[in-house]
């Protein structure tokens, strides 16, 4: 069976991070994704992010590759393009001028700050998004500085994953009869949005504003991760009453102060207790013991053991391409099928098959490669 977006073609101008994480998850579940590169080498060299799509080189600053993108667009149902507020307007590649061509055209719009706002033209990364969105200050342990969560938060949480979404809908949209429109994802924006659950304890009160005070940040003993006796680390998210009592009775904790499991101010002195016994078993003991055990539990893996778990391997939930283990398109369909990722096609690989298809012939093709505006 084909992908749910089986017969849709998305225009991507070829960036870094979050737009080509939201190509990729097009691709995956269907939607022909042709990616306008720039030339240059890819890096990294395996690029899960640009798998499952044509590539062609044109250079847009050029007039005769601006008007050959154009055309390329004309053909399409979405665009995706991660440039700073302005940029695609100089090209005569913004959405008024596209729209007016393809008035069905779904223009997706990755920035970091958003097209407008104070900060619209000011440079930044992920790092820089979440802490002006709440969101990074809430991440780190008590009295210690906030702890950057890598790049998930910003580029793909609150970016991609909040344009693919767009996309989709808009997308959706349009085959109901709407007209095409523009999509203005910031990762200020969503990220903020993941945060909603951490936004509605603290209206309800039921959130301290500093980080590593609450039940879920590690505040709480029965919410974190702890070192085991062979330096390697598991996880414990005992938040209800019945999970917690399964903990205490798997680690033998009859001791009467583990009956305040809501109370913060008992939380310091029983993590200790905790740190002291998890120290006693190696992490293989610990699931040996706790697997089973109703708790909510689980090893801290890392990248190269994740892909060798039992549970992993059973839900396929990561793949090999070319040798190297990568996550798996998500999520799965009863009916309907993902694509299987490839390695990310070689820059340019497809240009004559879609110069070709766009109806211009060799000798053309041959002009445009003369002039640069192809490579």
């Amino acid at each position: 069976m084909p992908g749910p977006l089986e017969g849709i073609r998305i225009v991507e101008f070829a960036g870094i991070g979050p737009g080509p994480f939201c190509g990729m998850m097009l691709a995956d579940h269907g939607a022909e994704v042709i990616r306008i590169e720039r030339g240059g080498m890819r890096i990294p060299p395996v690029d899960p992010l640009a798998r499952g799509r044509k590539s062609i080189v044109i250079n847009i600053k050029q007039p005769e590759g601006a008007e050959l993108a154009r055309k390329l667009v004309d053909t399409a149902d979405g665009l995706i393009e991660g440039n700073r507020p302005g940029v695609m307007e100089r090209l005569g590649l913004g959405p008024d001028d596209l729209l007016k061509r393809n008035p069905g055209l779904v223009y997706g719009r990755m920035t970091g700050w958003g097209q407008t706002g104070p900060y619209a033209q000011a440079p930044g990364h992920d790092i820089n998004y979440i802490a002006l969105s709440g969101v990074l200050h809430s991440c780190g342990r008590a009295g210690e500085k906030p702890t950057p969560p890598v790049n998930y938060l910003g580029d793909f949480g609150g970016g991609a994953m909040m344009l693919a979404f767009g996309m989709v809908s808009a997308l959706l949209a349009v085959k109901n009869g709407a007209q095409g429109q523009v999509i203005d994802c910031a990762m200020t924006d969503g990220s903020a949005l993941l945060a909603s659950l951490t936004w509605g304890f603290k209206a309800s009160g039921m959130w301290q504003d500093m980080p590593g005070q609450n039940i879920i940040d590690t505040g709480s003993h029965y919410y974190d991760v702890y070192e085991t006796k062979d330096g390697k680390w598991i996880s414990i998210g005992a938040i209800e009453t019945q999970f917690y009592a399964n903990l205490r009775d798997a680690l033998g904790l009859d001791d009467p102060a583990f009956d305040a499991q809501q109370d913060p101010d008992s939380w310091p002195e029983l993590k200790e207790q905790l740190t002291a016994i998890f120290k006693t078993r190696t992490r293989d003991e610990w699931c040996a013991l706790l697997e089973d055990a109703e708790i909510c539990f689980a090893p801290v893996l890392s990248l190269s053991e994740a892909p060798d778990h039992p549970h992993n391997q059973a839900r396929q939930t990561f793949t090999e391409v070319d040798g190297h283990k990568l996550p798996a398109p998500a999520p799965r369909y009863s009916v309907s099928k993902t694509r299987a990722p490839s390695a990310a096609p070689a820059i340019g690989a497809h240009t004559d098959e879609i110069l070709s298809d766009l109806g211009l012939s060799a000798s053309q093709r041959d002009d445009l490669r003369a002039s640069k505006a192809i490579n």
